[in-house]
């Protein structure tokens, strides 16, 4: 067995350097590990997330189901499943590793999932908890804030459960298995917050190397320039507390509708959006565009409605619509960059929004987007051809009934 768990390792350390997914190497992992003669029935890896909804993720193998990933969202209270886990208990406890025997009469643990496992007929059951960044792995941590590192469970059906030399050849596995879940998690670390702070499309390109200051190509995108109404006043009669939860809650909203259509949000200043539908992307990104701003009036309607009857504050958006070639890629100091879009089609959606108070419609869309739309979309109407401030040529405006 030793050759075999020897060979299990450095498969492991490959597959961090590769930056392998968990879901793409637990199984082979699991399956390898049964090889080596060690019988898991299942296995369980929990691992911090840094995602601004999901706290932690869990990986897990069955011998007769494969692969399944959990999410579990961020809270600040402790669930009763959570406070009755062997996770919460080897968090909270001067302990690192935890061990039960599934066929005692009298166990020490009473974890509820052991009752699963016993059901599926297992007969022992092993965890760790091993900590990235520190070296005493029995500390107690706050479990509602875990410190990186990942709690990993086995659980076998084998008469006896695990041997001594079994569980030794685990033990030896752990630190080449958490440096490859550490390399995942690190990558995936990335991922969520580029992602998060970026935008979707933007931190694939950052993650692919494209991070040049000044480095930049020229791409046809519908734009999409948003603003809550009234915000000023609002955040003069408001606690602070309560602008935030008013930005988030409407600000969801308004991603979800952008990303469900393909579009990518790359901005929030202050109570505005700046979002694009690359050309490229998504197929007929101008009538695509339209119909989100459609769902967005819907959206905000249903929100309101909701706010209203939860006695909470509420507001209405403004929103500009306009399509050209914009220069997409890294803009700013030699050590903060942002990578947005600029350009005279971002200046003149701008200058399109601000054209809202005066002609007073909260959706205004530029030929640029409507062009031939107005055929099939009848309730796109012309608001007649204005001058914006900065811009050479007279734009026909729309908007949508």
């Amino acid at each position: 067995m030793t050759a075999a768990l020897k060979d299990l390792a450095d498969w492991l350390v490959q597959q961090g350097l590769e930056n392998a997914p968990v879901e793409t190497w637990l199984e082979a992992f699991c399956n390898r590990l049964v090889a080596a003669g060690i019988p898991i029935q299942r296995a369980n890896i929990t691992v911090r997330a840094h995602h601004p909804e999901i706290g932690t993720v869990a990986f897990r193998w069955h011998r007769d189901g494969g692969n399944e990933r959990q999410d579990f969202v961020r809270r600040t209270d402790a669930p009763e499943e959570y406070i009755l886990s062997p996770i919460f208990y080897l968090l909270s406890n001067n302990v690192e590793e935890v061990r039960q025997d599934l066929t005692a009469e009298n166990p020490e643990f009473h974890f509820p999932i052991l009752d699963e496992l016993r059901e599926r007929g297992a007969t022992d059951y092993f965890a760790v908890k091993r900590f990235f960044l520190r070296q005493d792995h029995a500390a107690p941590v706050d479990p509602m804030q875990p410190e990186e590192g990942a709690i990993i469970s086995l659980a076998t059906d084998a008469e006896g459960g695990f041997t001594s030399q079994q569980l030794d050849g685990l033990r030896q596995l752990i630190p080449p298995l958490c440096l490859t879940l550490k390399c995942g998690a690190n990558r995936l670390m990335a991922e969520d917050i580029t992602a998060a702070y970026l935008g979707r499309d933007a931190s694939k390109r950052v993650l692919s190397g494209d991070i040049t200051r000044g480095s930049s190509e020229t791409i046809s995108a519908v734009i999409w320039y948003f603003d809550l109404q009234g915000f000023t006043k609002l955040s003069e009669a408001l606690p602070g507390n309560s602008i935030i939860e008013l930005l988030n809650d409407y600000f969801a909203e308004a991603v979800d509708v952008v990303e469900n259509h393909g579009g990518n949000v790359l901005k929030f200043m202050g109570d505005g959006m700046l979002a694009i539908f690359d050309v490229e992307q998504v197929p007929d990104a101008h009538s695509v565009a339209i119909y989100a701003a459609i769902e967005l009036r819907e959206t905000f309607d249903r929100l309101n409605k909701q706010r209203q009857l939860d006695g909470m504050p509420t507001t209405g958006f403004t929103l500009a619509l306009h399509a050209g070639d914009v220069l997409y890629g890294n803009i700013g100091g030699r050590s903060r960059l942002d990578f947005t879009v600029v350009g005279p089609a971002v200046n003149t959606t701008s200058r399109i929004l601000g054209m809202s108070s005066a002609l007073d419609q909260n959706i205004i869309v530029s030929d640029k987007v409507a062009g031939d739309l107005v055929q099939s979309i009848p309730n796109l109407v012309s608001l007649g051809q204005y001058r914006l401030r900065g811009v050479a040529d007279r734009q026909e405006l729309f908007t949508i009934d």
